[in-house]
This record gives structure tokens, C-alpha cells and sequence, in this order.
């Protein structure tokens, strides 16, 4: 019986290792998928040892502080990996963890298979020849990405993006009106604070203040708060009756949300990716401790931290950071986007973002690489 670990950090890689479990199962259905992952991961039919609940962290500062946590949960990943014996390890996004991981899967003669790898395009290139000597195989979701890992000599393979897999609504657009219960003649804007803990602190105010303004100068306008599993729904209910604005907040279903809603105000991560392939446009917003923000623009390589700007190689989404991100700026984005002849323009940039990312099959083309690479060990 083929046994495969599997570790992913937060929603997002939560969201791509339930993918890949599930495409392993389909392939090879006596397959035994654990690890650490989310409620999707648990969907897909894998055992959730480690629950990214208790393990999301960002920035650099942040996880000095997380530090005597990491160090145990990598303790428990060596027990398990001594006893469960995997043939294969798939490590989801997550670097700063799962680089670690992955040199202690190397040491122990498990293949490692990077997917969602480290972004050495973004950061130093350098990165891409440590992550060459743990990995076994680099499973590449951009092509500029693919070029980097090749360079530094890393066993590489492109198999296209996930989303592109994954970013599909389930209701029809009037079931999903119906749901989510936008009315005619009213903006519906979705507020995406993030999936830790840590942002929702930093974000979720100033986006709640921001909905005041934009409801003062627009009122016919609603406000959607899509709640990520990692996030409880009494902490979100806490900042909304703070900030005095009426917010719904809804549970699942987020494709169908995005592919109603007329605009976003998120934090920087996949998510505006995945808003971006169902048609839904962002306010990018981001902000992190000042030490975090200043080591990581003295070693980010890209203009950019949105993923829709970074696969257009251009700004498509308006990107409001650190002392830009005020409610007045994002209420005056916002607005400016919704705007029909901008609006309209926007579409046509999140069109060429989602031919950017090529055709489907990158899921189904890891498992297979994952069951290989397990094969060949045995």
C-alpha cells in the first residue's frame, strides 16, 4: 500500500493538498494520504494529524515568536515519519516549515516532491539551489517560475497552475444570487481579510472602516464577509459589531460568491487569484510589522505581491500597502473600480490573467508525478 505525507500550512495550501489527495485517490484508491492540513485536506479523504488551525503564522518577526511551536510540530512530523514510514513526501507551499521538513525527509531517504514551491522568482535566486539538494522534484505552476528551478539545477517538471483546476462555480449565477442574496440594483463587495489570525488583527478594521465610507458615498451597496475555516466566526462577529456596519457573513461556497460580486477587498494571498479566475476583481491590501516589511523590500525581487499582478506582469489589481492601506485610499479605490468604463476594463485584465495560467490537468499531472516518485522508492 503506497503511503504518502503531506503537509500543508494554511487555507490555500489546505485547498491544493485536498486537490492532490483526492486525485491520489481517484488514481489509487487503497492509498493512505496523512499529514497536516485543513478541513478541505479531511474532506478529500485524508487523515489530518496536525491542524493548521494551530500552526498559521506570517512574517518574519511573527514566527521568531512561533519558534518553540514549530520546533515541537517538526519534532512530531520525524516521530511520524519513523514510524509511519511514507514513500513520498508532497510539501504544499508553507516554505518556511516545509523546507525544513523536506531536509528532514531527505536525511531519512523519503523523495520530496515541492509543490506550490518557495518563491525563489520573487526572492533571492539562491533559493531555488537550496531547495535543488532536499528535493526530488520541483512541481512548477508558473513557467517563469520553472525557468528559475532549472537554472539552479533542481529536477523540475511544470504542470500548469492548480486553480485553473480547482476555480469552478458549483450553482448556477442566479442559484448563487439567490444564496448568497444579492438584490437588483445593489453592488455586493466582498471583505477578505485573510486566514490568520494575524491578519484578520492587522486588516479587518481598517476594511470594516473602509465599508463604512464606501456605504456612505454608495448606499446601495451590501457587504460579504466570506470566513475562512482557520478563522472563528465569534472573533469576525466581535471586530463587525465593533466597527458598527452591517457585514453577512457566509460559510463555503466561495467560487459562486466570486463569481456574483462586484468587487473585493482582500489581503494579499491566493485568494485574489482565485477571485481573479472567477471574474471578480480586488483591492489588494497588506500590512505586516514594519521589521517584517522592511526586510522583505530589501529582498523581494518583484514590483508586485499580488498574484493576478505577477502573472500579468503587470498591475491589473490596485495594490494598497502598509501606510497606503487607510480606509480613505481603499474606500477611493473602490469606488473608482466600480465604475463602469474601469470596470469594464478590469475584465479584460482578469481575462488575460486566467489565459496566462494555460489549461487544465495540473492536479491530476502531481498525482501522478507523487505516485511515481513513490513507485520508484519502492
Amino acid at each position: 500500500m503506497t503511503r504518502i505525507l503531506i503537509s500543508a500550512g494554511e487555507a490555500s495550501g489546505d485547498i491544493h493538498a485536498a486537490a492532490v489527495a483526492a486525485a491520489i485517490k481517484q488514481l489509487e484508491p487503497e492509498a493512505e494520504v496523512f499529514g497536516m492540513g485543513g478541513d478541505a485536506l479531511r474532506k478529500a479523504g485524508a487523515e489530518v494529524l496536525f491542524d493548521i488551525k494551530d500552526h498559521g503564522v506570517m512574517g518574519f518577526v511573527e514566527v521568531v515568536r512561533k519558534l518553540p511551536d514549530l520546533f515541537q510540530l517538526r519534532s512530531d512530523f520525524a516521530k511520524l515519519m519513523d514510524g509511519r514510514k511514507p514513500d513520498c513526501l508532497i510539501t504544499v507551499d508553507y516554505p518556511g516549515f516545509n523546507m525544513k521538513l523536506a531536509q528532514l525527509a531527505h536525511e531519512k531517504g523519503i523523495p520530496v516532491v515541492s509543490y506550490i514551491a518557495p518563491s525563489a522568482w520573487a526572492w533571492n535566486k539562491g533559493r531555488a539551489k537550496k531547495v535543488a539538494k532536499i528535493v526530488d522534484k520541483v512541481a512548477c505552476i508558473f513557467p517563469f517560475e520553472y525557468d528559475v528551478y532549472k537554472e539552479a539545477g533542481a529536477p523540475v517538471e511544470f504542470v500548469g497552475h492548480p486553480l485553473v483546476d480547482i476555480v469552478h462555480p458549483s450553482m448556477s449565477r442566479a442559484e448563487a444570487e439567490a444564496w448568497v442574496g444579492k438584490q437588483p440594483g445593489r453592488k455586493l463587495l466582498l471583505l477578505m481579510p485573510g486566514s490568520r489570525l494575524m491578519e484578520i488583527e492587522k486588516s479587518l478594521p481598517i476594511l470594516l472602516d473602509a465599508a463604512k465610507l464606501i456605504r456612505h458615498r454608495l448606499p446601495e451597496v451590501d457587504f460579504v464577509l466570506p470566513r475562512a475555516d482557520t478563522i472563528p466566526e465569534a472573533l469576525l462577529r466581535k471586530y463587525i459589531t465593533a466597527a458598527g456596519v452591517e457585514v453577512k457573513l457566509t460559510e463555503g461556497h466561495n467560487y459562486d460568491l466570486f463569481s456574483v460580486a462586484d468587487l473585493a477587498l482582500a489581503t494579499s494571498g491566493t485568494v485574489t487569484l482565485e477571485a481573479a479566475l472567477c471574474g471578480l476583481g480586488s483591492v489588494i491590501v497588506y500590512r505586516t510589522s514594519p521589521v517584517t516589511y522592511f526586510i522583505a523590500r530589501l529582498v523581494v525581487n518583484i514590483p508586485y505581491i499580488g498574484l493576478p499582478n505577477i502573472v500579468a506582469g503587470r498591475e491589473v489589481l490596485p495594490e494598497l500597502l502598509q501606510g497606503d492601506f487607510t480606509p480613505e485610499k481603499v474606500a477611493d479605490t473602490a469606488l473608482e473600480l466600480l465604475e463602469p468604463a474601469r470596470h469594464a476594463q478590469l475584465q479584460r485584465d482578469l481575462a488575460y490573467v486566467k489565459e496566462r495560467l494555460g489549461g487544465s490537468g495540473a492536479v491530476m499531472r502531481v498525482a501522478e508525478l507523487v505516485l511515481r516518485m513513490a513507485k520508484e522508492k519502492a
